[in-house]
């Protein structure tokens, strides 16, 4: 997320009263794993939500605030929420900052250090781009005791060559012309000694953030976007279809290279990329896991791509023994706010690791294997964590089970989180619950929304999610404004 200030916009119309938002935002907090909302306080006026509270983690604050973002009716988020957690000596907690900026891939090889006191992390150091930047952020948000950044000291270096005003505005127009995510045609882009104006209209609250963040990423100094407002009427899905019509296949080429250039833990890759009517190729080798997996994910947001084929190989550029990708993962285990006080092993056989232990949430098991993906020289994660079996919902739905009606209460959840969801309350989604299993069947506008529609079930409580929504294929010319027949939907992977 941008800084608190940049997400408050002025007052446009909406439908939704404030305190169906709060109310609704109350709900999704009780049903998302990794909060205590009994810690976290919500308040709407006109769409405008504060935070105030706390949580015991910054991967948590972040979480709740993102998800105050994605919520029908919201225009912007201001949130106070303050990080309480059991102290940790500042040694320790040092010596945790600096091994995951170490362990890390892609963070290992940059110049940047960290010192712990009373749980406030200062950066220090250089990197070479905004992006480096928020993954760095990310990298120490994510250890268990940190309760603050400062990152004054943490710089940008500046190349030799700097974009113009006009430069700049055209890199971000492009950008926003080219990601799934954001209706272009709304947005104006105005750049005056390096800082960028955006003006116009999203959807959106998470739209407007990432639009800002697009504008970060080509260099600007600042971006005001207090002019660029969240209304209504513009997350209609007519009025988006024009964006999802048909590229040359040649020109999703070149989008998808850039996308994956911008990501820095794929930049050293030899990356080959081929489309054919809208389906990308992704083929070469990366230098980790991670970065395998974010390409698929980036390619995915490119408009015109219909489907991705990941034949990415994970190559790293030093070998690593696999007694040191086992320790590497286990560290990072440890280091883990959610999933730190839980017991894993860990083997490993030439590069692939399995991990093994029991948690108490999917939540907590999928967070398992994002941790150990992440470890330098993984090629591959087997994650065979279990639940505890009677707190998978399917052990309540068996016969004489206190709750009979938990595969329908699951049901009515998730759709529940579907009406609330700023992105998926007008999409096509018909949702059946058997045993604790979600199946999702219709259709959606493009794959970021297909791919919320499984979150969004599983953060419902779901034990497993079959997806079967189609992706509304790319319009053809003449099409435009419209939806295409039936023969012409596309179905993405899971």
């Amino acid at each position: 997320m941008i800084a608190p200030h940049l997400l408050i916009i002025p007052a446009t119309a909406e439908t939704m009263a404030d305190a169906d938002i709060t109310m609704a935002i109350k709900r999704l907090f009780t049903n998302q794993k990794g909060l205590n909302e009994h810690l976290l306080d919500v308040a709407t006026h006109e769409g405008l939500v504060t935070l105030t509270g706390f949580t015991d983690n910054l991967l948590a604050r972040q979480r709740a605030e993102d998800i105050a973002l994605a919520v029908r009716g919201v225009r912007g988020v201001a949130s106070t929420v303050a990080v309480r957690t059991p102290a940790r000596p500042d040694a320790d907690l040092q010596r945790d900052v600096c091994g995951a900026l170490a362990d890390d891939p892609a963070t290992g090889d940059y110049q940047v250090q960290g010192t712990a006191a009373g749980g406030v992390v200062t950066l220090t150091g250089m990197v070479q781009s905004w992006a480096e930047k928020q993954l760095v952020l990310r990298v120490v948000q994510g250890v268990r005791g940190v309760t603050s950044l400062l990152t004054e000291d943490l710089a940008i270096q500046k190349g030799e060559i700097v974009n113009s005003d006009e430069e700049i505005t055209i890199q971000i127009q492009e950008l926003l012309d080219w990601d799934v995510r954001v209706n272009s045609a709304l947005v104006q882009v105005c750049t005056t000694e390096s800082v960028v104006h955006l003006s116009g209209t999203v959807g959106t609250a998470t739209e407007r953030d990432h639009v800002v963040a697009i504008a970060y990423q080509t260099g600007a100094a600042h971006v005001d976007a207090r002019d660029l407002s969240v209304v209504y009427w513009a997350l209609s899905s007519e009025l988006r279809r024009g964006k999802f019509a048909l590229r040359a296949d040649e020109a999703i080429v070149e989008a998808v290279r850039g996308v994956l250039h911008r990501n820095p833990r794929g930049r050293c890759s030899e990356t080959l990329v081929q489309a054919h009517e809208g389906v990308v190729t992704l083929a070469g080798t990366v230098s980790n896991l991670r970065a395998r997996q974010e390409a698929e994910h980036d390619a995915r947001l490119v408009v015109g791509v219909t489907e991705v084929h990941n034949l990415l190989k994970v190559r790293p550029r030093h070998l690593v023994p696999d007694a040191a990708i086992r320790q590497a993962i286990l560290a990072a285990l440890a280091r883990d706010p959610y999933v730190g006080h839980f017991y894993f092993t860990v083997s490993m056989s030439n590069g692939q690791a399995t991990v093994h232990g029991q948690v108490d949430h999917a939540f907590e098991r999928e967070r398992v294997g994002d941790v150990a993906a992440g470890a330098s020289g993984v090629l591959a994660v087997a994650n065979l964590v279990a639940e505890p079996a009677e707190a998978r919902p399917e052990a309540l739905a068996r016969p004489g089970s206190p709750d009979p009606d938990s595969d329908y209460a699951l049901a009515g959840r998730i759709r529940e989180r579907h009406f609330w969801s700023a992105s998926l309350h007008d999409q096509d989604i018909a949702v059946q619950v058997s045993h604790g299993r979600a199946t999702l069947t219709g259709t959606v506008d493009s794959w970021p929304e297909r791919q919320q529609a499984t979150i969004e079930a599983y953060e419902a409580g779901a034990h497993d999610v079959s997806n079967h929504l189609l992706v509304l294929a790319p319009a053809g010319p003449g099409q435009q404004g419209t939806h295409p027949p039936a023969h012409l939907l596309t179905n993405a992977h899971r």
